[in-house]
């Protein structure tokens, strides 16, 4: 986790010294804030991923001798044919329609969101990928 920290902390380096480098050239104070904003940003997330490498220990990835069979070959269970993301994603294209263009989409949206979530989160529960 050791280099993944340092590559977030050398990204906020380079943040802030483009956010100075922006600031002294065009003295704007919108893309200078975005641009500081950001450098604090990697700024956080490296700090912890150093913090917690220091707790965590050398994992298999960040030992340059290490085996693949040292990893842990269990990194979740991920739905290989599942439809209800594309569900989901659509039905929040609706909502962001609805709030742009008009209130009826922001609900039928919001409708649609809802059956897509309960889609989603109980499609391992009913039907013939069930575990019985």
């Amino acid at each position: 986790m050791k280099i993944e920290g340092l590559l977030f902390a050398g990204g906020a380096a380079f943040y802030a010294v483009i956010a100075t480098v922006y600031w002294v050239i065009t003295k704007e104070i919108v893309g200078s804030t975005a641009l500081a904003l950001t450098g604090a940003l990697a700024f956080l997330v490296g700090f912890y991923v150093l913090y917690t490498s220091r707790r965590v220990g050398v994992r298999p990835e960040d030992d340059p001798h290490a085996e693949i069979e040292d990893a842990d070959p269990d990194y979740g269970f991920f739905s290989p044919h599942s439809w209800w993301p594309l569900a989901v994603a659509g039905s929040t294209g609706v909502v962001i329609l609805g709030l742009i263009f008009a209130v009826w989409m922001v609900i039928l949206g919001v409708g649609l969101l809802m059956a897509a979530l309960v889609g989603f989160v109980v499609e391992y529960y009913r039907g013939p990928f069930a575990d019985v």
